[in-house]
């Protein structure tokens, strides 16, 4: 699908790495560049497997891998000789460093005007805090996401995925670099994208942030239909595991209802007053009976009802399997690996999954070979640190 484009990954962590995964996935041709003295935190995260973590060899799926030492000329002249046969960089840097290095967008916009450059940054290549370091928890505090995704006596919970990173950052750049090669096969002009996270995530406030702006209504803990201001939440089985309940809808509130022998309720449905007294109606009834008695009644009921599963029974939910969200990634060294397929589902078009990450910088010498550099320069660029395979 994606197979003419050539993409040059600098970024770090997740979002830049995860974007270029997800085109990949689309059939683009990946070059992750990465630095040989850096500490990666995705790369020394548990689980390990052989040479790296778990979640680094899922994010360079599929992709070639090469480790540069920036800091060195030897360095940026092979990142600008690389970029003449790329369609995209992208970067993950604050602003000003890749000016600093040489190889911001104007000096590779000079070398290949076509280039299509997309820098994501937590807030952005201007503002006040530019310059600022942060990351996801930081980025959903200052967009106002954390003041309201909380219980009214307890303070804001760290979220089990990086909302920021990846549904800012990671797919909004995915995005902008898809409209802006769409733009580019019409006009034949790169140009660069500028993808601040936490504008990102400001962004994903779609129905509070309307409410806010329009119409001056500021969201608060559990004080909104979606966050815990009505009886959509979660609720208590007798054996301490939990059931989502999103019965929102007239004829689903009146199932449950039913269900519950709660049909007194029924009245009361959207009194702002009363949801409390249905959402501890709810909690006493579900607290009746086991998870797993409460997962034989729900599975034959279609009332917006789930249960809280773990990861590991979410791979193994049949839905999940049915979507075949689970795939086998050939792996270098242990022949595959079980990897988070692409979500993506086309008529026309199969992701296809080339390889689980390899080592760091494992196809330099072959990334190399092809600019023309001779074996001997190659050993020379190894021996200064310019290069490590």
């Amino acid at each position: 699908m994606l197979s003419n484009i050539k993409i040059l990954d600098l970024s770090t962590l997740l979002p830049g790495p995860y974007a270029s995964m997800v085109l990949a996935d689309l059939g683009a041709k990946v070059l992750r560049v990465e630095s040989p003295t850096r500490v990666d935190l995705v790369k020394e995260m548990s689980p390990q497997v052989g040479d790296s973590s778990a979640a680094h060899q899922y994010l360079n799926r599929s992709k070639q891998s090469i480790a540069l030492d920036l800091k060195q000329p030897e360095a940026i002249e092979i990142i600008k000789a690389l970029v003449q046969e790329y369609d995209v960089v992208l970067e993950q840097f604050r602003p000003g460093v890749m000016d600093r290095l040489g190889i911001g967008y104007e000096a590779l916009k000079a070398v290949n005007p076509k280039i299509i450059y997309c820098a994501i940054t937590g807030y952005g290549q201007t503002g006040p805090y530019k310059d600022r370091a942060g990351h996801d928890l930081n980025y959903l505090a200052i967009a106002g996401i954390s003041s309201y995704s909380k219980r009214k006596a307890g303070s804001p919970t760290p979220q089990g995925i990086q909302i920021a990173d990846v549904a800012g950052g990671s797919l909004h750049g995915v995005i902008g670099i898809l409209a802006a090669l769409h733009q580019r096969n019409r006009t034949g002009e790169g140009q660069m994208i500028d993808i601040s996270m936490t504008d990102c995530a400001f962004a994903l406030n779609a129905m509070s942030g309307a409410g806010a702006l329009a119409g001056d209504e500021i969201p608060t803990a559990e004080s909104q239909l979606l966050n815990g201001g009505t009886f959509y939440d979660y609720y208590q089985t007798s054996d301490s595991r939990y059931l989502s309940v999103g019965s929102l809808e007239p004829k689903f509130f009146r199932g449950m209802c039913q269900l519950l022998d709660l049909e007194h309720l029924l009245p009361l449905a959207n009194s702002t007053s009363a949801q409390q007294e249905i959402k501890d109606s709810f909690a006493q009834a579900f607290r009746q009976k086991t998870y797993l008695q409460w997962q034989t009644i729900f599975i034959e009921l279609d009332l917006c009802v789930e249960p809280v599963l773990s990861l590991k029974e979410a791979s193994e939910h049949p839905q999940i399997v049915a979507r075949e969200m689970i795939v086998d990634v050939p792996h270098p060294k242990t022949g595959s690996q079980r990897q988070l397929a692409s979500p993506i589902k086309f008529s026309g078009y199969q992701a296809e999954y080339l390889h689980a990450g390899g080592a760091l910088g494992a196809d330099g010498k072959l990334v190399l070979s092809k600019l023309g550099i001779s074996n001997s320069k190659i050993t020379s660029l190894k021996k200064g640190g310019v290069v490590s395979f």
